[in-house]
C-alpha cells in the first residue's frame, strides 16, 4: 500500500476510535449508504462536466467511503474484516474473471470477454439467470437499459407486455438508446443540465426585466 493510502486507513482508524470523532464512530453501513450513493453521482457529474481537480476530488470521496465501510467492517462482532481482505477479494476476482489475461482463454474480442465474464459469475455467484444481479435499488433508467442490456447480449427473444403508459413509452426510449449504444441515464442527465442552464438564463432574464 502506498504512503498516503496507509495514512488514509490511519487516519479514518483514528476517526472511529476512543478519542477520536463521536460522529463517525458512530456510523454504520446503513447510515453510511446515502452519503455512498451521493458521492459516486457527484464523481459521474466531475467526469461528464467537471474540471480535472474536480474528478481527483470526487475520487477521492468515493474512495473515503470505501475506506470507512472497512473500518466499520472491522468493528463486526463476529464477522469482520479488514480494507486489505477487500482489497485482495477484489484482486483474486479481478484475476478470475480475466483468464484470458491470466490465464490461457482464447477470447480475442470484447463480447467473449463479455461472455466469459457472465458465464464466471454465473458460476461463482450460482446465479439462475442473466437477471440476477441487477440491483433494484439502481435509478429506474439505468436498470432498464441494464436489464435491456442483459436480455439482447443473452440472445433472449423477449415477449414485451403490450402497454401504452409512460412507463412504456420511456422503455422503448431505452431500449431505442441501448440499440444505438447510448448511455440513456447520461443521456438524460446531460438533457437535464442543458434545460437547467436555459431555465436560469429565463430566470435572469425575467428577473432583469422587471420593474424595480
Amino acid at each position: 500500500m502506498s504512503e498516503a493510502l496507509t495514512q488514509l486507513v490511519e487516519v479514518m482508524d483514528r476517526l472511529r476510535s476512543p478519542g477520536g470523532c463521536p460522529w463517525d464512530a458512530e456510523q454504520t453501513h446503513e447510515t453510511l449508504v446515502k452519503h455512498a450513493i451521493e458521492e459516486a453521482y457527484e464523481l459521474a457529474e466531475a467526469v461528464e462536466d467537471g474540471t480535472r481537480d474536480d474528478l481527483r476530488e470526487e475520487l477521492g470521496d468515493v474512495l473515503l467511503q470505501v475506506v470507512f465501510h472497512a473500518r466499520v467492517a472491522q468493528d463486526h462482532a463476529t464477522d469482520p474484516f479488514s480494507i486489505d481482505e477487500i482489497a485482495q477479494a477484489v484482486t483474486d476476482k479481478l484475476i478470475e474473471r480475466h483468464p484470458h489475461v491470466f490465464g490461457d482463454d482464447p477470447a480475442q474480442t470484447s463480447a467473449e470477454v463479455f461472455a466469459n465474464w457472465e458465464d464466471i459469475k454465473k458460476k461463482t455467484k450460482g446465479r439462475e439467470s442473466v437477471m440476477d444481479g441487477i440491483p433494484v435499488a439502481q435509478p429506474a433508467l439505468a436498470r432498464a437499459q441494464k436489464v435491456i442490456s442483459r436480455a439482447a447480449k443473452a440472445g433472449l427473444q423477449v415477449n414485451d407486455p403490450a402497454g401504452v403508459g409512460i412507463g412504456h413509452q420511456l422503455l422503448e426510449l431505452v431500449a431505442r438508446a441501448q440499440a444505438e449504444g447510448v448511455d440513456a441515464e447520461g443521456a438524460l442527465r446531460d438533457a437535464v443540465r442543458q434545460y437547467e442552464s436555459a431555465a436560469r438564463e429565463a430566470e435572469t432574464a425575467a428577473t432583469e426585466g422587471s420593474p424595480n
